[in-house]
């Protein structure tokens, strides 16, 4: 999640390694006082991970996590956020595909910040209904050879992929802000790498 997950020699991941030397570069307390203001910046509003901003954060919270920044206490957390249980750094939960089985994500290690049981109780139904629903659309990419290999595939696919950016773009719209009542900041993952959908294929 902190950064594309490709083969380690590929080149978009060479460059992301490039575009995060630039934090690495920063002293600890630079560090935390940049992550402490820009989480400041992204108070109060659901954000996407493709956003640049967003994008800017993941590198500086990669490297702060590796290096223990949040434990040193060199900065006060930024106002209305909480440490999360799973690395101690400001709570920032990341709202996938994925929220039925792992719940909201960690942006700082990748962890599970909020277990499917913690979830507010009120949201629950609608998130866990979503999440099975969008699961069975993204299946078709995970079929194997033998029902790949019928005529009506692709159109199959092409039709998941159109569903499954439906509801991506209903996610951010009617889920997510929702949990704004209960978390200061949130982030959603606009993209399906195995349906091929990318973040400009989900216009708000």
């Amino acid at each position: 999640m902190a950064e594309p997950q490709e083969h380690p020699d590929s080149s978009l991941d060479r460059l992301w390694k490039e575009y995060g030397r630039a934090f690495r570069d920063f002293d600890d307390l630079t560090l935390a006082r940049w992550c402490s203001q820009t989480l400041g910046q992204l108070h109060g509003k659901v954000w996407r991970m493709s956003h640049p901003l967003v994008g800017a954060y993941r590198l500086a919270a990669q490297s702060a996590h590796e290096r223990g920044i949040w434990h040193q206490r060199l900065v006060n957390m930024p106002v209305g956020y909480r440490p999360s249980d799973c690395c101690q750094a400001p709570l920032l939960p990341l709202f996938t595909r994925e929220v039925g089985e792992f719940g909201l994500l960690c942006l700082h290690c990748s962890e599970t910040a909020i277990p499917v049981d913690q979830i507010p109780s009120d949201l629950l139904p609608r998130i866990q209904k979503w999440a099975a629903d969008y699961s069975k659309v993204h299946e078709v990419a995970h079929w194997d050879d033998k029902r790949r290999d019928k005529s009506d595939y692709d159109a199959k696919y092409e039709s998941s992929a159109e569903q499954a950016e439906r509801m991506l773009a209903e996610a951010a719209e009617d889920l997510v802000p929702l949990l704004l009542e209960h978390f200061p900041t949130l982030l959603w993952e606009d993209q399906d790498e195995c349906l091929e959908i990318r973040p400009e294929d989900i216009p708000l």
